[in-house]
């Protein structure tokens, strides 16, 4: 579980968040979405401590953040950032660094720690990809590296940025069904997303930010019914029931 208490947080004294409270529990997945600049991207990295907050405070399983260290809080939160460097190793490799917050120093991985990297991977169908060098992956393949690294974690609370990224229709779906089977296993699940339709599709509860404060927050019919789709996006959401389930789609 991830609760936000009245969190402040900015860059070099500029606030970009005021006063806001979140609650995110276990076993349901909570997207964030907003328009670009409002504060999702500094929402996620205000949880983990990367940007330190100027007021209110965040509690990760109950316990607040301002008395954890960075390994304690990576042990309870794994983190995939929106922009991200490409180092020249193996993609197994990159997927054994979802390890480094249980490891002392120098790291020397177990056979444990290799098993659960492994089973990252193939959770994300790359398993065959093990030995490839990152940077000759694709743009979508490379994402699925770092999903499985986040995953390699084993943390309570999974924050995600963005993770559709690179992602192209077929894999975006594959990655819905990937974070709604870890809500089923009990994980707080956070996804930072601009893909709207894609957003009420997949999580539970909708977070909706407008200039670093959330604006409203509700189930996907909740915030449909609303309004406040059209008061931040300026556009018109509908929802018809079809075989599959409730459909989302944009109103001309």
């Amino acid at each position: 579980m991830i609760e936000l208490d009245k969190v402040a947080a900015g860059y070099g004294g500029t606030p970009v968040l005021e006063g806001v409270d979140l609650r995110c529990p276990d076993g349901a997945v909570t997207a964030v979405i907003g328009r670009n600049g409002c504060g999702k991207s500094t929402l996620l990295k205000s949880i983990l401590g990367i940007v330190p907050l100027s007021g209110g405070q965040v509690a990760l399983d109950g316990v607040s953040t301002r008395g954890l260290s960075p390994r304690q809080i990576a042990r309870r939160a794994a983190y995939l950032a929106q922009g991200k460097n490409v180092p020249q190793i193996s993609a197994y490799q990159l997927v054994l660094h979802g390890r480094f917050p249980y490891l002392s120093y120098p790291r020397r991985y177990g056979k444990e720690d290799r098993q659960i990297a492994m089973e990252a991977m193939e959770a994300m169908d790359i398993g065959h990809l093990a030995a490839e060098p990152l940077e000759r992956l694709s743009g979508g393949t490379r994402q699925k590296v770092y999903i499985a690294m986040a995953l390699c974690q084993q943390a309570g609370n999974i924050l995600m940025d963005e993770p559709t990224t690179y992602l192209d229709i077929g894999q975006q779906l594959k990655l819905a069904e990937l974070v709604r089977d870890l809500a089923r296993e009990g994980k707080t699940v956070v996804l930072v997303i601009h893909d709207i339709l894609l957003a009420l599709k997949t999580a539970d509860r909708i977070a909706v930010m407008d200039q670093g404060r959330i604006a409203q927050v509700g189930t996907p019919p909740e915030i449909l019914d609303s309004g406040i789709l059209s008061r931040v996006f300026g556009v018109d959401v509908r929802s018809m029931d079809t075989p599959q389930g409730l459909e989302y789609y944009y109103a001309p």
